[in-house]
């Protein structure tokens, strides 16, 4: 089973279309309602694409549209209720039981910045499936005049700025403590190991007022 994850950016549509060329799941399904990233991708599209009718349209609709016209593919399920990643694993495996599609294996496809996290939800939520990641993009930040930048960014890249929120916001909701996500806390994913070069370079960041984590959207619960 191959899944794409609507917090993506628009690059994991293709990543998705490459996995279809490849013949790599039996099935393939776009997981996505409204929720934190859905203006952005939409923003993207009318960038891109130049597509103005998208209010309304759910993450998962707006990628499988992309699919269809950009590639020509259909998936087999969309899932366009889930508005953040505890809900997307749970709906996704809550579509794929209802639909009895086997899926001891899959593989997942979410942005880069919340992909370990889309992990530890299906270690905590599907126990005995065995997961292969891969993130929609692996995006290099450069600097230039003293900004931040990227060398080669892909299609729908996030903004620098909203990116390194992403990724600082990461590191609070994938802590294991009673402020974070894992067991000790909230218990929305399965206990994941942060580093400590990279609680350091968090800690730099926040002290030097370099970046602000993303802070959760109420509309989105435990986004």
């Amino acid at each position: 089973m191959a899944i794409l994850f609507g917090g993506s950016i628009l690059a994991g549509g293709d990543v998705l279309a490459q996995a279809v060329a490849a013949n790599v799941a039996n099935h393939y399904m776009i997981v996505g309602g409204v929720g934190h990233s859905t203006d952005a991708l939409r923003d993207a599209l009318r960038q891109e694409l130049g597509w103005t009718d998208l209010e309304g349209r759910t993450e998962a609709a707006l990628f499988d549209r992309y699919l269809r016209d950009r590639h020509g593919i259909r998936v087999d399920l969309l899932e366009q209720e889930s508005t953040n990643c505890g809900s997307n694993v749970r709906n996704a495996l809550a579509v794929l039981a209802a639909a009895r599609i086997p899926h001891r294996r899959i593989l997942i496809i979410q942005d880069a910045s919340m992909q370990r996290r889309m992990d530890a939800g299906f270690r905590l939520h599907a126990p005995d499936a065995h997961i292969v990641n891969y993130a929609a993009h692996r995006t290099h930040v450069t600097q230039a005049d003293g900004e931040l930048d990227y060398s080669s960014p892909p299609i729908g890249m996030w903004p620098p700025a909203r990116y390194l929120s992403l990724l600082m916001g990461e590191i609070p909701r994938l802590a294991d403590n009673e402020s974070g996500y894992g067991p000790a806390g909230h218990g929305f994913i399965a206990h994941v190991d942060i580093p400590a070069a990279v609680t350091s370079a968090y800690d730099a960041l926040r002290a030097a007022d370099i970046a602000t984590p993303r802070t959760a959207d109420k509309r989105w619960a435990d986004t």
